[in-house]
Parts: structure tokens; C-alpha cells; sequence
């Protein structure tokens, strides 16, 4: 039984996904910062290959390319390429409708590979569905994906391409900036502009409303302090130049709940954007992947289109639904490389 491993790297978390003869058995997440170097990077490595073993095959693709520690993205593809190669002793390179790419001629390759993890699945989606909109909503970005007649639709593919179309929004679950999500609040009874500081995040505004999924969060809070619903409130309030003593619990949850449909309103708009091409049926199903399964349902809901997960269009183990669903890219590749 061929055992294939698909591995994504990011700019702060490596993903990993197991599959034995085409159905996935294990998935598995670490977090990994690059923004101060490659260190914890090759800690995660270490952990995933002991937690999922062998395989015959490894196939990687990464955004970890953007990060600061690089010069470029040039240099950061290449970077990871060699890096991955050492680890896994054998490893090609995602590189979208080039292929794949052996890990000495990824700075040749560099724009196919660079932050294509999302093309791996609207191609696996391409397989299972005629037409649909994938919303993969993760910790840090969001990707809204055209499919058309069994291919990918998207109108484009490098990041800045993608930015321009709507078919990539710099939100997320997680670390994504309250201060990007909005640039105001209303706040006892008067609109009260923010602090330009990063000093709370979306894992915040969610763990204030308790709907964080759990064990999603894996950095450090913006100021270092606890994971606790009264250190969110306190981080928030900082928003608004104030502290969590100023009003009482039920105002910051008002506050909460306008930012939270602060981002929802930001990917309905992209996805209404992306959707107005009219290429797509008004009957689109859309495939939701990411740490934000339930709020692409309602965004489903809102556009009057079906929602299935992205763990539903592959085999998978009933223990690793949950973290396929949420390590999509991951899965993809192990699933591709498969059948």
C-alpha cells in the first residue's frame, strides 16, 4: 500500500497530512514561526515525521515564502525547497499547473511554487465537483476559489493577482489584526475609531463570544498575556484606547460580535465579488475548509448556496475529519498524489 504525505508550510504553522492507498488517516499541525528564522520550522519536522512516520512519497507546497525572514520570495521558496529536501530525505514541489518541481529547480520555478497551496485544493475539488466556490478560511488568510466545468476558474494566481480578484482576503480566525478588520466601533453610543496598534487579534473576538474553535490558537496573544475570556476583553478594549474596567462584560461582547460581522461582511463581499463574474451557477455548492467551517456556512447561507466541508470530498478516517477539513492544502496534496 503506497503511503504518501502532503505537507504545507506556512508563515507560522507546518500542516501535514497521512494517506495509506489514497485515504487519509492522520492529520497533524505545529506551530512554526519563521518571522525570527528557521529554527522552530525544523522542531515541527522533527515532531511531524515521529507522529506520522514513513512514507514513499512527499509533496510540499508553502506561503511560508513570505515571510520576513526572507529577502524574497525568490530566496524564500528556495529556502524552504532545500529544507524541506533535507528533512524529508525525498520531496518534490508543488507547482500548480507546472507540476511538480524537484527542490533544486525550485528558485527556477519560484512563481508556480510560491504560496500555491490554495491551487492544490480547488484541484482536488476540480476532480470531485462540476462547479463550485471554495472558501477556505484559516488562521491568518482567506481563499475564494472558482470552479467551472471540473477546473479551476480563478482569474489569478500569484498573491498579488489573487489580492486584486478577491480571490484571496488577508483575514482570519486567528492572528488576523482587529485593526485590519475594521477601522472603528461603536462603542456606548458613539462610533470610536481604533488604535492603530496591534494590540488584540481576531482569536480575541471570538474567544470573547465563545465560538474559537478549540485548539486552533497556537501563538502567543499580541501582548503575551493569557488565553482567557477577561485578558481578550482587556486586549480589545485597548483597541478603543480603553480597559476592560471601562464597561461592563455584555458592552465588550456587543463589541466583539461587531467585529466578528466586521469579517464576515469582508469575505461576503469578496465572495459576491468573485461570484459576480457570473460564471458560476446561482445553484454554486460552496466547499469550505480552514478553522472557519462555521462561519463559511453562514456565509453560505447569506449567498443562498449549499455548504458541504472539505473533508467530504475525500476519504478520510472519522478521527482525522476535523483537522482535513481545517489542513485542506495538506490533504489535497496526499490525496492528488494518490490516486
Amino acid at each position: 500500500m503506497s503511503v504518501v504525505i502532503g505537507w504545507d508550510i506556512g508563515g507560522v504553522h507546518l500542516k501535514a497530512a497521512r494517506a495509506e492507498g489514497g485515504r487519509v488517516t492522520k492529520v497533524v499541525q505545529y506551530a512554526s514561526s519563521l518571522r525570527s528564522g528557521t529554527e522552530r520550522l525544523l522542531q515541527a519536522f522533527a515532531e511531524a515525521k515521529k507522529d506520522l512516520g514513513r512514507a514513499d512519497r512527499h509533496l510540499v507546497t508553502m506561503t511560508g515564502e513570505l515571510a520576513d525572514t526572507f529577502s524574497s520570495r525568490t530566496e524564500g521558496v528556495a529556502h524552504l525547497a532545500d529544507l524541506a529536501a533535507r528533512e524529508l530525505g525525498s520531496a518534490v514541489m508543488y507547482a500548480g499547473p507546472a507540476g511538480y518541481i524537484n527542490p533544486e529547480d525550485a528558485r527556477e520555478h519560484y512563481a508556480d511554487i510560491a504560496s500555491a497551496n490554495w491551487h492544490a485544493c480547488a484541484a482536488l475539488i476540480a476532480r470531485r465537483c462540476s462547479h463550485a466556490l471554495l472558501i477556505d478560511l484559516g488562521s491568518t488568510t482567506t481563499d475564494i476559489v472558482p470552479v467551472l466545468q471540473g477546473k479551476i476558474a480563478a482569474r489569478g494566481y500569484a498573491d498579488a493577482q489573487r489580492l486584486a480578484a478577491g480571490e484571496l482576503v488577508y483575514t482570519g480566525m486567528v492572528r488576523g489584526f482587529v485593526m485590519a478588520t475594521a477601522d472603528r466601533s461603536p462603542f456606548r453610543g458613539a462610533w470610536t475609531p481604533l488604535v492603530n496598534e496591534n494590540f488584540a487579534t481576531m482569536a480575541d473576538v471570538y474567544r470573547i463570544l465563545g465560538t474559537l474553535p478549540p485548539d486552533v490558537d497556537l501563538m502567543p496573544t499580541a501582548d503575551g498575556r493569557a488565553k482567557t475570556i477577561g485578558a481578550s476583553r482587556a486586549r480589545l478594549a485597548r483597541m478603543l484606547g480603553s480597559d476592560a474596567s471601562d464597561a461592563d462584560d455584555q458592552t465588550w461582547t456587543l463589541v466583539a460580535r461587531w467585529f466578528a460581522e466586521a469579517q464576515t461582511r469582508a469575505i461576503w463581499d469578496a465572495a459576491s465579488l468573485v461570484l459576480s463574474a457570473g460564471t458560476l451557477p446561482s445553484t454554486t455548492t460552496i466547499v469550505a475548509a480552514g478553522i472557519g467551517r462555521d462561519l463559511v456556512d453562514e456565509i453560505a447561507r447569506r449567498l443562498n448556496c449549499v455548504c458541504i466541508g472539505f473533508d467530504e470530498l475525500c476519504d478520510v478516517t472519522p478521527e482525522a475529519r476535523t483537522a482535513a477539513c481545517r489542513c485542506a492544502p495538506a490533504v489535497a496534496l496526499a490525496v492528488l498524489a494518490s490516486s
